[in-house]
């Protein structure tokens, strides 16, 4: 009996179907217990009532109505609380039936979605795009399975230029619908039908559009691989919490990227591994960096674009330009500030481009140009207040490159050009203020390269001007 009670209760059954016993195994032990307790009861009844009868003079003899009335009295008490089971066994055999009912529903409307999104007529494709988003508010537990097709859909084939022949008519307004859904679910963090926390993936799809202003990122968000053509991506204002967005081995051509007043905040990270930017602009301007936020755009490639950085907060994140190759435009810093934060330009290769840092503040932190080559181009920190950073050019190559520190304010901050190598260019500290802190040259290699100090200010600053010429003042 009780491998065949254990095989019952372990034997499979629907998803929504109660874990119960069957009829014919309670019934006969229901019987078997109610008359087991029936006799127990009578008889401990009875041997109560005799007990206090012993203890009267003369003692009197137990009533036998007094018994069963008792006996039946109990009963019914335990009877009522049977029925209270029995029917609460009917409620969840009926809950159980009604999900069975409502997963059947939920599926059905899955599939006829997914058929509307497989449809030719764009009209009926829209359908489906709106079908399987309601069905994602309304089926919580696979509302992630609903996610993936609407990201599946954007990333299929898509020829956004109408006179191609590729070009499907109606497919932009499907796929801009798409996005905009996706969008509208990630405004309310805390609505019950947020996708927040949700997975997006977008890999190695194509966009002529993209907006994802003020949405809130909790999970993560894939654009590897994806080609922005003639395009916006905008994530102005958006809000990135302790989660990734990747472009890795992206390829913006004319489009512009805009993460302006953005937020990166408790490990947030934004990666632009590997991506690819010819012609336009990535805008970080006024951004804030906080609780180890971070953007990588290791191995970029930059040719004529601009990556705007100015009036940013930087308090403990990091942006990395590591292995970078810049063969033409500009990346801005002008007035951002950095507490705590660093900046990153290891190994990055520099031809005819231009980076700003121009009335930024180093409170902490710093920017690191170690083992960079600049073999033209210019780097600009005129009027940068350093009061604790640092700018590190250790091991940096200089053939024909200018890096600018006029009139900059160094109060307790940091320069290096260790171990570095002039064969060309300049650098020119014109009109700055040295009131503690360090530079060094130790180690440096001078062939052809200038470093001018005309207009400095040396008060209490540590110097090692290895090769150089010591200016006058210092």
């Amino acid at each position: 009996m009780a491998l065949i009670l254990r095989r019952s209760r372990n034997a499979p059954r629907g998803r929504y179907t109660p874990n119960l016993w069957p009829v014919w195994l309670v019934a006969p032990l229901a019987l078997v217990v109610v008359g087991a307790l029936s006799f127990g009861l009578y008889h401990g009844v009875y041997a109560l009532l005799s007990d206090a009868s012993a203890g009267q003079t003369p003692r009197k003899p137990v009533n036998i109505n007094d018994v069963i009335k008792t006996t039946a009295t109990v009963l019914t008490l335990i009877g009522a609380v049977l029925a209270g089971l029995y029917a609460y066994r009917k409620q969840l055999l009926a809950e159980g039936d009604a999900r069975r009912a409502d997963a059947s529903q939920l599926a059905d409307r899955y599939t006829t979605a997914a058929e509307q999104l497989g449809d030719d007529q764009a009209a009926v494709r829209l359908a489906g795009v709106y079908a399987l988003a309601r069905l994602a508010d309304d089926w919580e537990e696979q509302r992630q399975v609903c996610i993936d097709v609407l990201c599946a859909y954007l990333r299929m084939p898509y020829e956004p230029d109408p006179t191609a022949p590729e070009h499907r008519a109606g497919e932009r307004e499907v796929r801009h619908t798409i996005i905009r859904v996706i969008r509208d679910h990630l405004q309310t963090p805390d609505a019950s039908t947020a996708w927040c926390r949700h997975r997006l993936d977008f890999t190695g799809a194509v966009f002529d559009s993209v907006n994802f202003s003020a949405s809130h990122f909790q999970g993560t968000v894939t654009f590897d691989g994806a080609t922005f053509s003639g395009a916006e991506v905008d994530f102005n204002g958006a809000t990135f919490s302790g989660r990734l967005v990747r472009f890795d081995g992206a390829t913006f051509s004319g489009a512009e990227v805009t993460f302006e007043r953005a937020t990166f905040s408790g490990g947030g990270q934004v990666r632009f591994d590997g991506a690819m930017f010819s012609g336009r602009t990535v805008r970080f301007e006024r951004t804030t960096f906080s609780g180890g936020g971070q953007v990588y755009f290791a191995r970029a490639m930059f040719s004529g674009g601009q990556v705007y950085f100015t009036d940013a907060t930087f308090s403990g994140g990091q942006v990395r330009f590591d292995g970078a190759t810049f063969s033409s435009g500009q990346v801005y810093f002008a007035r951002a500030m950095f507490s705590g934060a660093e900046v990153e330009f290891t190994g990055a290769m520099f031809s005819g481009a231009e980076v700003y840092f121009t009335d930024a503040t180093f409170s902490s932190g710093g920017v690191y140009f170690d083992s960079a080559t600049f073999s033209s181009g210019e780097v600009h920190f005129a009027r940068a207040t350093f009061s604790g950073g640092g700018v590190q050019f250790f091991g940096a190559m200089f053939s024909g490159a200018e890096v600018y520190f006029i009139g900059a304010t160094f109060s307790s901050g940091q320069v290096y050009f260790a171990r570095a190598m002039f064969s060309s260019g300049e650098v020119h500290f014109a009109r700055a203020t040295f009131s503690g802190g360090t530079i060094t040259f130790v180690g440096s290699t001078l062939r052809g390269g200038t470093v001018t100090f005309v207009g400095a200010t040396f008060s209490g600053t540590a110097f090692d001007w290895g090769p150089l010429p010591v200016p006058a003042g210092a």
